[in-house]
Order: structure tokens, then C-alpha cells, then sequence
């Protein structure tokens, strides 16, 4: 069977981060997201992969060539304009043939796909769609189903008193060929509003594969800690087990780490990473390669991409920083600060208040504080 990920978006919610990756290739536990993605396709034996693309095509494309290091194959389709869902699904049209997986690539789940592909096989579904369930169903589009699974109806951000189920879209659909016919070519087209109602109208068989596996997307700063902090606690079956998950602790090669450092788990460090005298490290926490910590300095719930070079007593919580940022002596960086690639913060700064800078600025010592 094969498998169509859509990752084209262009990351709006999640800027200044996605200024100069993609959205899926942002890493989490220090490796691209769309990794991640991979691996958990190839472990339920699926190998063959298209990949509908947009934004920062070329990005992916280098990074992962014709997948045969990761064990896949993979095919590139570039839109020429965003398509949405169903469009970017049409677009790879020429590839598909017989029952094929389509996946969002910005949401991380350890959804049972080899049930739902049963599942939906055991139904004679034209299409199948995961469901998982929310704790506010108002702030979603439900999927109401009868007590085979069948689609009945679909429900867009219903008033509370209108809520006949908590569960909603999960991004993953297994389809029948068949379904593309319903897709306008070249056309901007949603499976969510076009395709699904369309196929209802019509009666085919369309089923909700219900779900209470881990499921989240990545689109928001608040949501990317969240997802590297749930593998780090061992929330996430698939990833967890290859990782230090729980109260584990795993340092990359060549990483040096004074013997006076103190370290809570879980934390992942990577390669060539030092850290110096008296620094306390307190996961979650992932520490992207090449990065160094100043004595004295203080980290928590944080995630560092590469290269980042932080100085001393500086303290550092629930933030992300990009690629080679360097943090001065004294800094204070909390409140879910997003420090885009490049950014240099000058000594004695006090950034807060969930504040986002974008690519290469440089800030005085002392001119921020709030």
C-alpha cells in the first residue's frame, strides 16, 4: 500500500521558525519531524511514499533524496499553489493506485494503521477516517457515526447544546482510488468540506475508525514543546522505546559534561555538546548538536536546535531556540520565547511574555525587559 503526506503548508503559526525550514523537517528530539513520519509508516510496513509538497520544497527533497537511507522509497510532487488537502491529494494523482493511506505531515499519533486498514477492508469503505476524541468538541469539526462506524454526518463547531460526539477528524484516511474521481483538477479543494459531504450525498460507504491513541499536531510554539516533552515522558509508543523516555538521560557522541553538572531527565543531548561547570539541566529538555552551555547557566523545558551557544548564569525556560543562537552572560529567556535561527541576545536581557524574534537579529546587551 502506498502513502500520500501532505506537507505543503507554509507553518504560519508556527513563524519565526519556519522562516527557513518547512514545517516538517522542524526538529523534534534533534531529528526532522517528516523522520519521525517515516519511521512510524515503515514500522507498520508501509515503504512506498509520495510526498504532496509546497512550501520550502527543496528543503525536504535534499535532506531525504530518494529515501533509500531511511529504507522507503519516496516520490516528490511540488504544487505549483496551494491545493488544500483534497488538492494536494490529486496532484500526486499519477502515483496512486489501489487502496492508498493519506496523512497530514504535521501530526505525530501512534494510530494502529494496520486496524484501521482492516477495519476499513472488513467494511467495504470508499473511505475511512480517523477519529480521535477532544476534551472541548465546540472547537472542532465532529464526526458523528452510528454503532457500526458508519459516517452519518459531520458536524462544524457545533453550540455545545448541538454536541452529539467528542470525536473529531484525526488526519489520517484511508481511501479507495475511486475517491480522486470526486477532486477538481488544479483546484484548491478540501477532503474536510468538498470530498467527504460529496461522498455521503451520494451514500457510498464512508466509516470513522475511533481511536484514544497519543494524537497532536505541531502547528503552534505551545504545541511543538509539548509533543518533544510527551516522547521525553514515554507518551509516545514508537518513538518513546527508541528514546530516553521516563527519567532517562542520553548524551550524543562526543558530547562533555562537567562532572559538577546537574542533570534531571529526561534530556536528550547531541553530539558535541558541552556543558560547563555548575549548569543544572531539568527535562524535558532536548539539546540539539554542536551546542554550548556556560557555567552557572540553568535550563528547563526547553528545546535547542543546533549550534546554540548560551553563556553564563543564564537561565532558560519553556523556550525554543533556533539554529546558532547565542545567548549572553545573565540572559533571561522564559515564557515560551520563540528565538528564531541566527539571533544574537546580549547580556542581561530579560525576554518573556511568549515573545518570537525573528532570523538573525541582534539585541544589545540591556535593552529588553519585560
Amino acid at each position: 500500500m502506498k502513502a500520500v503526506i501532505l506537507v505543503g503548508g507554509e507553518g504560519t503559526r508556527l513563524r519565526p521558525l519556519t522562516v527557513n525550514l518547512p514545517k516538517p523537517m522542524l526538529p523534534v528530539v534533534n531529528r526532522p519531524f517528516l523522520e519521525h513520519v517515516l519511521a512510524y509508516l515503515k514500522d507498520h510496513g508501509i515503504t512506498d511514499v509520495i510526498l504532496s509538497m509546497g512550501y520550502r520544497s527543496e528543503v525536504i527533497e535534499k535532506h531525504f533524496g530518494d529515501g533509500s537511507d531511511f529504507g522507503i522509497r519516496l516520490r516528490y510532487v511540488v504544487e505549483a499553489s496551494p491545493l488544500g488537502t483534497a488538492g494536494g491529494v490529486k496532484n500526486v494523482a499519477q502515483y496512486v493506485d489501489g487502496t492508498f493511506l493519506v496523512l497530514n505531515g504535521d501530526i505525530l499519533t501512534d494510530l494502529d494503521l494496520g486496524a484501521m486498514i482492516d477495519f476499513h477492508r472488513q467494511n467495504g469503505a470508499k473511505a475511512t477516517i480517523s477519529l480521535t476524541p477532544v476534551e472541548d468538541p465546540t472547537a472542532y469539526g465532529l464526526v458523528e457515526t452510528d454503532a457500526t462506524g458508519r459516517v452519518r454526518r459531520f458536524i462544524e463547531k457545533p453550540r455545545l447544546e448541538d454536541v452529539t460526539t467528542n470525536f473529531i477528524n484525526a488526519g489520517t484516511y484511508v481511501l479507495e482510488p475511486e475517491v480522486l474521481d470526486l477532486i477538481p483538477p488544479a483546484t484548491y479543494y478540501m477532503f474536510e468540506r468538498g470530498v467527504f459531504p460529496e461522498l455521503l450525498s451520494r451514500r457510498d460507504p464512508v466509516y470513522g475508525f475511533r481511536s484514544d491513541c497519543y494524537w497532536i499536531d505541531i502547528g503552534t510554539p505551545a504545541k511543538y514543546l509539548t509533543v518533544q516533552r510527551d516522547i521525553l515522558n514515554g507518551r509516545v509508543q514508537h518513538l518513546s522505546r527508541r528514546l530516553a523516555g521516563g527519567r532517562g538521560f542520553r548524551a550524543g557522541k562526543g558530547a562533555a559534561v562537567d562532572p559538577s553538572v546537574t542533570v534531571i531527565g529526561p534530556a536528550i543531548l547531541g553530539d558535541r555538546v558541552r556543558i560547563a561547570a555548575g549548569a543544572r539541566i531539568s527535562g524535558p529538555v532536548v539539546i540539539g548538536d554542536g551546542c554550548v552551555i556556560g557555567p552557572g547557566t540553568t535550563i528547563e523545558e526547553a528545546i535547542l536546535w543546533s549550534g546554540v551557544k548560551i553563556g553564563a548564569r543564564v537561565k532558560l525556560s519553556g523556550s525554543i531556540l533556533g539554529r546558532d543562537v547565542v545567548v549572553d552572560d545573565d540572559a533571561i529567556v522564559t515564557g515560551g520565547a520563540v528565538i528564531a535561527d541566527g539571533c544574537s541576545i546580549g547580556s542581561e536581557n530579560r525576554l518573556d511574555q511568549a515573545i518570537r524574534i525573528w532570523p538573525g537579529r541582534s539585541i544589545p546587551p540591556r535593552t529588553i525587559t519585560f
